[in-house]
């Protein structure tokens, strides 16, 4: 098993044409709207890159034991494109590999053609993560070796999605199956949020301008823990 987590930022205005700019933002009035617009690029890949790529990959050992390895890729803009990755130890022990985006996604793809039948666990994975992934991968060139937006909306193969378990396919904004936000539904079974450290989404885009580069990484591989012992409680308790 595998779960995973991706970070995000959004290009600035002057990556795109005057036309795209203007149709970026043709609905904002004010500044306050314009400036709202331009944080939203981070949560598509048609105006944002991946800057980090967080997994824990569960393994059982020959007695029966699980061990999770944390590994995370990641982004430094002033590699090459095809400039070979290089291995990095982060602060927490988890080991980094630093490359462009181009590599870190080929690096991502390379993992799962080894292991085509790797169970992926997410929260909202298939509504974030999995096409992101997929879309960005196009957009620079890139074939992913796998289609993580396989199946349908409420069947799907090798890919443990917690927000649609948790709300058990039937996402609503009130009720039963209200749909929190990760750091809700963690606090809820008494796990510790991942943003305790002070790093939250919003803060990804100005650490990674200022090269902190490892922190992005730290938070995201923070969420990936979280993730695995959200499944954790949901094996236990909720899967049948």
């Amino acid at each position: 098993m595998l779960a995973f987590d991706i970070e995000t930022i959004g290009h600035p205005l002057e990556y795109f044409d005057p036309v795209q700019q203007e149709y970026l933002l043709r609905s904002a009035k004010t500044d306050e709207e314009k400036a709202q617009k331009i944080n939203e690029f981070a949560l598509s890949p048609f105006t944002g890159r991946i800057v980090t790529i967080g997994m824990s990959m569960v393994k059982e050992t020959p007695d029966g034991t699980m061990t999770t390895q944390d590994v995370a890729y990641m982004v430094d803009p002033s590699m090459g494109r095809d400039e070979q990755r290089r291995e990095h130890r982060l602060e927490s022990g988890a080991t980094a590999y630093v490359s462009s985006e181009e590599m870190m996604l080929q690096s991502w793809w390379r993992l799962l053609a080894k292991q085509p039948d790797l169970h992926l666990i997410s929260f909202n994975g298939r509504g974030f993560d999995a096409p992101w992934l997929m879309l960005r991968s196009a957009v620079l060139g890139i074939r992913p070796s796998r289609n993580l937006m396989d199946g349908t909306r409420f069947s799907y193969s090798h890919h443990t999605d917690l927000l649609d378990k948790l709300t058990f396919y039937n996402r609503t904004s009130v009720g039963a199956t209200r749909m929190f936000n990760f750091d809700f539904f963690a606090k809820s079974f008494g796990i510790e949020s991942p943003k305790a450290a002070g790093v939250d989404g919003s803060k990804v885009a100005d650490l990674f301008a200022n090269g902190q580069y490892d922190d992005i990484a730290e938070y995201c591989l923070r969420d990936v823990r979280a993730t695995l012992q959200l499944y954790q409680k949901w094996e236990q308790l909720l899967k049948y």
